[in-house]
């Protein structure tokens, strides 16, 4: 029996090297796959609030609607909730959940398998995909949105999705969510909008090798250089 648990942090604000910030709910489900290649099975969904030890931005509020008052009795904490037999954890843009634990459990990002998977989608957030890939949600265990439990549950939902339609093994997945996102189209600059595949190579070059962009765009240049010397 193979487990995957599906989670999800609702935070203080964007962890950095001055401020990790701090927990304020956490959301897991987990999904079961047997060794017969049985469908997977998913749990009921667990939630919890947690008192992050500070006060909750009210940028952060306006996204979680979580309030102080809501964590000031709360006794929720990692422990509680991540345990052990897990196999693999995952997470849609699971570099953020990744930043609060990382226990040495292989990660699996349905975000980045998902621009894999699904290149030419108009979008790849958690919410889109849902009605894009008409997954099989129940609205109630998937409401709120930007909820722990909720986005939990989506995202064990999509990981389903994802396993059933069996393009890539776990092994791919782990290793995919190990680099950078391997982005379908350009998002910025002159070739905005436009797919890696119809940009100049001297331009992909330059990004690769000469330019000061982030390392997912230096990533993707890489990537789509290879290809071609490879073509």
């Amino acid at each position: 029996m193979t487990t995957i648990r599906s989670i999800d942090f609702e935070t203080t604000g964007i962890p950095t090297e001055a401020d990790p910030q701090a927990i304020v709910e956490i959301g897991a489900v987990d999904i079961s796959l047997g060794a017969d290649g049985s469908q997977p099975v998913m749990s009921t969904t667990f939630s919890t609030l947690c008192n992050p030890g500070r006060p909750i931005p009210h940028e952060a509020m306006a996204v979680h609607h979580i309030t102080d008052a809501m964590v000031a009795d709360a006794s929720g904490n990692l422990g509680n909730i991540m345990g052990s037999g897990v196999d693999y954890y995952c997470a849609h843009n699971a570099d953020y959940e990744r930043q609060f634990h990382d226990p040495g459990i292989p990660y699996i990002c349905t975000y980045k398998v998902a621009l894999r998977l699904w290149p030419d989608a108009p979008a790849h957030g958690l919410q889109f995909l849902r009605y894009h890939l008409n997954l099989p949600v129940v609205s109630a265990e998937a409401f709120p949105p930007h909820r722990a439990g909720p986005d939990a549950y989506l995202g064990a939902v999509l990981m389903v999705h994802i396993l059933d339609d069996g393009r890539a093994s776990l092994d791919e997945m782990v290793r995919w969510s190990s680099g950078p996102a391997l982005l379908p189209r350009v998002n910025f600059g002159k070739h905005r909008g436009s797919k890696w595949d119809d940009v100049p190579t001297d331009y992909l070059d330059w990004l690769a090798n000469k330019s000061d962009m982030d390392r997912d765009v230096k990533a993707n240049a890489r990537h789509h250089l290879k290809a071609r010397a490879n073509a």
